[in-house]
Protein backbone atom coordinates (compact mmCIF):
# COMPACT_ATOMS: atom_id res chain seq x y z
CA UNK A 1 0.00 0.00 0.00
CA UNK A 2 1.80 3.33 -0.75
CA UNK A 3 1.38 6.27 1.35
CA UNK A 4 -0.66 8.71 -1.04
CA UNK A 5 -3.30 5.53 -0.73
CA UNK A 6 -3.06 5.45 3.00
CA UNK A 7 -3.86 8.61 3.09
CA UNK A 8 -7.41 8.33 1.17
CA UNK A 9 -8.37 5.33 3.71
CA UNK A 10 -7.38 7.46 6.78
CA UNK A 11 -9.34 10.34 5.42
CA UNK A 12 -12.22 8.37 5.21
CA UNK A 13 -12.12 6.88 8.36
CA UNK A 14 -12.08 10.07 9.71
CA UNK A 15 -14.99 10.73 7.67
CA UNK A 16 -17.31 8.11 9.48
CA UNK A 17 -16.38 9.20 12.65
CA UNK A 18 -17.42 12.93 12.07
CA UNK A 19 -20.53 11.02 10.73
CA UNK A 20 -20.97 8.98 14.20
CA UNK A 21 -19.41 12.56 16.39
CA UNK A 22 -22.77 14.01 14.43
CA UNK A 23 -25.08 11.86 15.18
CA UNK A 24 -23.55 11.89 18.86
CA UNK A 25 -24.45 15.30 18.94
CA UNK A 26 -27.67 15.20 17.94
CA UNK A 27 -28.79 12.54 20.05
CA UNK A 28 -27.29 14.14 23.22
CA UNK A 29 -29.21 17.44 21.94
CA UNK A 30 -31.70 18.72 24.45
CA UNK A 31 -34.49 19.87 22.35
CA UNK A 32 -34.15 21.93 19.26
CA UNK A 33 -31.09 23.54 20.84
CA UNK A 34 -29.16 25.75 17.89
CA UNK A 35 -25.67 25.24 19.07
CA UNK A 36 -26.00 21.52 19.13
CA UNK A 37 -27.68 21.43 15.77
CA UNK A 38 -24.59 23.96 14.63
CA UNK A 39 -22.15 21.54 16.10
CA UNK A 40 -23.71 18.36 14.84
CA UNK A 41 -23.84 19.95 11.02
CA UNK A 42 -20.18 21.23 11.51
CA UNK A 43 -18.86 17.61 12.27
CA UNK A 44 -21.26 16.60 9.38
CA UNK A 45 -19.50 18.68 6.90
CA UNK A 46 -15.88 18.16 8.24
CA UNK A 47 -16.42 15.13 7.52
CA UNK A 48 -17.72 15.47 3.89
CA UNK A 49 -14.72 17.65 3.65
CA UNK A 50 -12.53 14.78 4.70
CA UNK A 51 -14.43 12.40 1.99
CA UNK A 52 -13.93 14.64 -0.91
CA UNK A 53 -10.53 15.17 -0.11
CA UNK A 54 -9.61 11.31 0.17
CA UNK A 55 -11.21 10.98 -3.01
CA UNK A 56 -7.90 11.99 -4.15
CA UNK A 57 -6.02 9.86 -2.97
CA UNK A 58 -7.19 6.11 -4.29
CA UNK A 59 -10.31 3.94 -6.02
CA UNK A 60 -13.86 5.15 -5.21
CA UNK A 61 -15.00 1.49 -5.51
CA UNK A 62 -12.19 1.16 -2.38
CA UNK A 63 -12.82 4.46 -0.26
CA UNK A 64 -16.44 4.92 -0.75
CA UNK A 65 -17.15 1.10 0.92
CA UNK A 66 -15.16 2.32 4.08
CA UNK A 67 -18.26 4.61 4.97
CA UNK A 68 -19.74 1.32 6.40
CA UNK A 69 -17.41 1.16 9.11
CA UNK A 70 -20.09 3.96 10.84
CA UNK A 71 -21.86 1.18 11.41
CA UNK A 72 -19.37 -0.21 13.29
CA UNK A 73 -18.95 3.00 15.21
CA UNK A 74 -22.13 3.73 15.92
CA UNK A 75 -22.51 0.10 18.00
CA UNK A 76 -19.50 0.82 20.18
CA UNK A 77 -20.86 4.62 21.01
CA UNK A 78 -24.28 2.75 21.55
CA UNK A 79 -22.26 0.51 23.56
CA UNK A 80 -20.41 2.77 25.43
CA UNK A 81 -22.38 6.10 25.82
CA UNK A 82 -25.71 4.76 25.84
CA UNK A 83 -25.52 1.42 27.51
CA UNK A 84 -27.23 -0.24 24.82
CA UNK A 85 -27.63 -3.92 24.73
CA UNK A 86 -25.66 -5.72 22.04
CA UNK A 87 -27.18 -9.03 20.30
CA UNK A 88 -25.31 -11.52 17.99
CA UNK A 89 -27.34 -10.27 15.19
CA UNK A 90 -25.66 -6.84 15.83
CA UNK A 91 -21.98 -8.45 16.17
CA UNK A 92 -22.12 -10.25 13.46
CA UNK A 93 -23.79 -7.77 11.23
CA UNK A 94 -20.36 -6.15 12.18
CA UNK A 95 -18.60 -8.55 11.91
CA UNK A 96 -19.58 -8.78 8.09
CA UNK A 97 -19.26 -5.09 7.78
CA UNK A 98 -15.53 -5.25 8.60
CA UNK A 99 -15.03 -8.63 6.71
CA UNK A 100 -17.18 -6.96 3.44
CA UNK A 101 -14.27 -3.86 3.80
CA UNK A 102 -11.39 -5.46 4.42
CA UNK A 103 -11.80 -7.32 1.81
CA UNK A 104 -12.63 -4.63 -0.81
CA UNK A 105 -9.57 -2.51 0.80
CA UNK A 106 -7.25 -5.65 0.30
CA UNK A 107 -8.23 -4.88 -3.95
CA UNK A 108 -7.79 -1.33 -3.80
CA UNK A 109 -4.30 0.18 -5.19
CA UNK A 110 -3.43 -2.19 -7.58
Amino acid sequence: MTARYAKGISLMLICSVCLCAGQLIWKVMPGMNIIYLGSGFAVFALGAAAMVLAYRYGELSVLQPLNSLTYVFSLLIGVFVFSEPVSAAKLLGVAAVVAGVALIGSCGNR
